[in-house]
């Protein structure tokens, strides 16, 4: 990472430059990382060292989660703060296309401002094509179809206070089962 190409976001602190919210293995000896202050995603050849792959600050804003997808695609959570050229901050869930680095499926809601994470989040590929997101500060965690319809969700009913004294719902990242994953639950089928 260069500080002169990769410099942190306007008006984030100053006291950590990169954030690493991601580093992950992935296949081709390579590690999936991100970083959010500097709103980036990479991907690192181990043996060398160097940037094969990366998406920064012209198209992602403070984004958690990235993961390789089965088609060589990357999904991420985008999560929205301090989006260059938008006058208020909203988030989306975008897959990227490693070849041509053109999002080529994102979801996001309407109005836009309705779907907003500043910290935290994820989403995942299912298996079914549909996409798993987890919106962490208002706890809630649904499912939606390749069109971006909401065919499943769940909003956390426990709360608990911070050290600041807010009481909050915030869910840090969830994962979705399907019965046959779950050993247990799968055997008394």
């Amino acid at each position: 990472l260069n500080p002169e190409r990769d410099f942190v976001t306007f008006n984030e602190s100053r006291h950590e430059w990169s954030h690493g919210n991601t580093v992950v293995p992935i296949p081709g000896n390579k590690v999936l990382a991100s970083f959010r202050n500097i709103s980036t995603v990479v991907v690192i050849d181990k043996r060398s060292g160097e940037i094969e792959w990366r998406m920064g600050y012209e198209t992602l804003a403070q984004q958690h989660d990235p993961s390789l997808l089965d088609n060589g695609n990357i999904l991420v959570f985008d999560n929205g703060t301090h989006r260059q050229h938008a006058a208020a901050p909203t988030s989306r869930v975008i897959e990227v296309d490693t070849e041509s680095n053109e999002i080529v499926w994102e979801y996001s809601d309407s109005p836009p401002h309705s779907f907003f994470s500043s910290i935290m989040s994820g989403a995942r590929r299912l298996k079914n094509g549909n996409t798993f997101i987890t919106e962490a500060l208002a706890g809630r965690m649904f499912q939606v179809t390749p069109e971006g319809d909401v065919v499943w969700e769940y909003i956390s009913p426990h709360w608990h206070q911070e050290p600041g004294g807010a009481w909050v719902n915030t869910v840090f990242r969830a994962n979705h089962y399907m019965v046959e994953e779950i050993p247990a639950l799968s055997q008394r089928r």
